[in-house]
């Protein structure tokens, strides 16, 4: 991994090839699909492996959702990966409550002999295995620093952290704090959470996390990952042009471009 990286958060029903394609011409070194279903990869669902058809090469890891092993070992017998294709993550840090009432997500921060086997059964068929998370399902488990203890138990590629844990909104500020103890267990940290500046990647950096995904700073600009590496960038106006282009190109469905058109120049302000 480069002393720096730069990735594009998986977004549900906004990170389609062309958006990854965009962000990743515009600086994003490493791009994720959105979130995949196990269950509905192992029972074979035209839908969900629709989301694993890869246009082109643009550099991407597969996100995945699940618990069960024979769900994981399955798809995996069957899967054959594309060119571009990085390697899978495990989400950990998803808080919708249908997902956490299932212990998915978030709530399997806490489940780290699972975690464990699961990274285990992927990088036994060769494939690289990274983890997104939050910091626990809720107030108690960060407390209780659930997510120290599986960074330091699971032999993982790298790890994102998404400083807020299950029971927290993006009203929420990030707890940055954390992740000084996060570095300290010797594995490759990414930071996840309302990183959009230069001053935050210069603060990460000198916390020494090896990387920062960014998701809905770079829905509004996909150019964002060359503007933190001080590359000029085009107009908003022209991204949305080539963006709209390689819609038609891979004929994606049109939620895609609805979600991602809505947000393309909108003006936020980030808390800080």
């Amino acid at each position: 991994m480069k002393s720096f990286v730069l990735m594009s958060a998986p977004m549900e029903d906004i990170t389609d090839n062309a958006f990854r394609t965009i962000c990743h011409r515009y600086g994003a070194d490493l791009t994720f699909t959105e979130m995949v279903r196990l269950e509905s990869l192992a029972k074979k669902n035209a839908s969900t492996w629709s989301r694993l058809e890869f246009q082109d090469e643009t550099p991407t890891i597969i996100q995945l959702l699940g618990t069960k092993e024979d769900k994981l070992s399955r798809f995996l017998s069957i899967f054959e990966p594309s060119k571009g294709f990085k390697g899978f993550n495990l989400n950990l840090g998803c808080p919708s409550p249908h997902i956490v009432a299932l212990g998915q997500g978030c709530a399997m921060v806490k489940r780290i002999a699972r975690t464990r086997e699961l990274v285990k059964i992927i990088t036994d068929r060769g494939y690289k295995a990274s983890i997104k998370m939050r910091l626990g399902l809720n107030k108690s488990e960060k407390e209780k620093k659930v997510y120290l203890n599986l960074i330091d138990a699971v032999d993982a590629d790298f790890f994102v952290v998404h400083a807020r844990h299950g029971g927290e909104d993006y009203d929420n500020p990030n707890d940055y704090s954390i992740l000084p103890e996060c570095v300290a267990t010797g594995k490759t940290i990414i930071a996840n959470g309302d990183i959009d500046s230069l001053e935050k990647i210069e603060m990460l950096k000198g916390i020494g996390v090896k990387g920062a995904m960014i998701g809905r700073a770079a829905v509004r600009d996909p150019s964002i990952f060359n503007k933190l590496k001080g590359v000029e960038t085009p107009s908003i106006e022209k991204i949305k042009e080539e963006y709209l282009e390689l819609e038609k190109k891979y004929n994606v469905p049109f939620r895609y471009q609805k979600n991602v058109m809505k947000h393309l120049g909108e003006k936020v302000e980030m808390k800080q």
